[in-house]
């Protein structure tokens, strides 16, 4: 477990773990290593490490749907029932759509945000089984699942047991730069403060998440703004 705040992952929605894993290879020329199964919610994923010295727990997240999985007693996280959001990803293909930051104390971070107004929703348990034993985490879910601020306001994790990155191997990737751009950029910006996030850029504008990754094929940038 991480008691530092800071940026968890990238979240990328893909109508299918196939269709994400092609995109992978032919934007960052690189195969996504295993991820697994989300029980509590219907998804599965495949993961990258893209750690850096300023992130240095970071990695890449590509989830879709699980076809063989029983159908969620809730609705899924990141806007992943959102008919708009199914259709542009099965459209035009897997998009970043969201990031989720890492807390050392979900309940605090979680009741910070309502002090400004900003119901980031409940802190639930979570786990996925790993070749290495069974991944724990909470995380704050929205009854509706939605994202706030277009994604740019982070989904909150803590973790209750080992952090996946550390048994990730190198990727060839890394995060250069994470970037936020929002009409409501000054709330976005206290609302990252008051849970002590840092080096991530917030600037005034139409809402786009942007991150900026080092890869095989060079810079890529990748942007939310569309969804």
């Amino acid at each position: 477990m991480s008691a530092v705040p800071g940026m968890d992952h990238l979240v990328v929605v893909a109508d299918s773990l196939v269709q994400g894993a092609d995109w992978c290879e032919r934007t960052l020329g690189v195969t996504p290593g295993p991820g697994g199964e989300h029980p509590l919610m219907g998804t599965h994923n495949r993961l990258l490490r893209i750690a850096t010295v300023d992130h240095p727990q970071a990695y890449f997240e590509i989830i879709a749907r699980n076809p063989a999985a029983t159908a969620p007693g809730r609705t899924r996280w990141f806007d992943m029932d959102q008919p708009a959001q199914q259709s542009a990803v099965r459209e035009h293909g897997p998009r970043l759509v969201h990031w989720v930051a890492r807390v050392p104390d979900l309940d605090a971070a979680l009741a910070a945000w309502r002090r400004l107004g900003l119901d980031r929703g409940e802190a639930i348990a979570a786990s996925r089984e790993t070749a290495r034993g069974l991944l724990r985490w909470r995380i704050g879910v929205r009854p509706d699942g939605q994202r706030l601020l277009d994604g740019c306001l982070p989904t909150l994790i803590e973790w209750t047991g080992p952090h996946p990155a550390a048994n990730m191997p190198e990727s060839g990737i890394a995060l250069h730069a994470l970037a936020l751009q929002h009409p409501q950029a000054g709330l976005l910006g206290r609302a990252l403060s008051a849970i002590g996030i840092a080096r991530v850029a917030v600037a005034e504008g139409p809402a786009n998440l942007c991150a900026t990754l080092r890869t095989p094929k060079g810079a890529v940038r990748l942007e939310s703004s569309g969804l």
